[in-house]
């Protein structure tokens, strides 16, 4: 079943004891501390794997101003950019020098094709998301709506548990990795 963020949020509500909320405007204390965190905190845990379910792929638009130092092309992040995971170019996703600065792909190459991390709409999170999301926010609203801190560092354990569990299932979703080209493996083998 989809949740949506109200939806995530008043499970992690529930789970500390208050009360759940209907959207982030319902003039509570638990909406107010709900609509405040709950971005960050999705946005961080996101941002913290490369998690499948969030992983995309873009051609970037070259910008027209190239930048001060170092390399020759600026290109265009999108819009839902969370962070790089790697950039290739003539149809690779990867083995391209890079660096991000300033809400730029900077590189030397004329075209760029990125693959990064998004953020994917709420209904689209695997259940084991929600799971380490609901845990997380759990953790995070513990303090403003119970002033209980040590009921909050046992969420926070409990949170850090529930993502690496997560991260196992996230991590069985593609094929593993494989060295493609490794010097010394050729040299031996020479």
């Amino acid at each position: 079943m989809a949740l949506s963020d109200t939806a995530l949020c008043s499970r992690a509500l529930i789970r500390i004891g208050a009360a759940p909320i209907a959207s982030f405007d319902d003039g509570t204390a638990e909406s107010e501390i709900a609509g405040a965190l709950y971005a960050p905190v999705r946005d961080a845990l996101l941002s913290a794997y490369g998690w499948s379910f969030a992983t995309g792929q873009v051609v970037l638009n070259l910008l027209d101003e190239p930048p001060l130092a170092d390399y020759a092309n600026a290109f265009q992040l999108p819009a839902d950019f969370l962070r790089a995971l790697s950039a290739g170019t003539g149809g690779r996703g990867r083995g391209l020098n890079y660096r991000i600065a300033r809400g730029a792909l900077h590189s030397d190459a004329d075209d760029v094709l990125l693959t990064y991390i998004f953020r994917p709409e709420e209904e689209e999170f695997p259940p084991y998301f929600d799971a380490v999301l609901i845990a997380r926010l759990a953790a995070e609203f513990c303090i403003p709506v119970t002033e209980n801190t040590s009921r909050a560092e046992a969420l926070y354990r409990l949170a850090e548990i529930e993502y690496e569990r997560a991260r196992q299932i996230d991590a069985q979703q593609d094929s593993p990795g494989r060295i493609e080209d490794f010097s010394l493996i050729n040299a031996r083998n020479d």
